[in-house]
């Protein structure tokens, strides 16, 4: 049995965590991403979302969100030694199934037509910032 500790990275290029968390830790040969949303590197503002004065969301578009999270998520894995391609297990969280999960889907299909990692999608009541969709995915190095 491996008794090296899990490495854990923190993504350079990626959104700085919202807590106490790596971006990744790696154990044998799988990554595990940390959640990873669609706010972009140094940017205060998220994309696709307009909140108001008190920060909380008055609309925003899930494409734009989905764009920039699967962006943040190949960052990521490629920062930590791995690619999209290596994507075994993807977790989505979505804020508003209802209204939401048509155009992620679709998204969704274009992103991942070539790698196609197992997936579950499930509707949380919220996220820890103003988002709408939010990622846990496992890939191999």
């Amino acid at each position: 049995m491996d008794k090296t500790p899990p490495e854990v990275v923190h993504a350079s290029q990626a959104p700085d965590p919202v807590g106490l968390y790596p971006h990744t830790r790696r154990v044998g040969n799988l990554l595990f991403l940390s959640g990873v949303g669609p706010r972009e590197k140094g940017a205060k503002q998220i994309p696709g979302v307009t909140l108001n004065e008190a920060g909380e969301i008055v609309s925003y578009d899930i494409e734009a969100q989905c764009h920039s999270v699967f962006r943040n998520v190949r960052t990521i894995l490629e920062e930590a030694g791995s690619s999209w391609q290596n994507l075994v297990d993807v977790t989505v969280f979505l804020t508003n199934m209802q209204a939401d999960f048509q155009a992620y889907n679709r998204l969704y299909a274009q992103y991942f037509q070539d790698c196609q990692p197992c997936r579950t999608t499930v509707e949380v009541n919220a996220l820890p910032t103003p988002i709408a969709i939010e990622l846990k995915c496992i890939a191999t190095i």
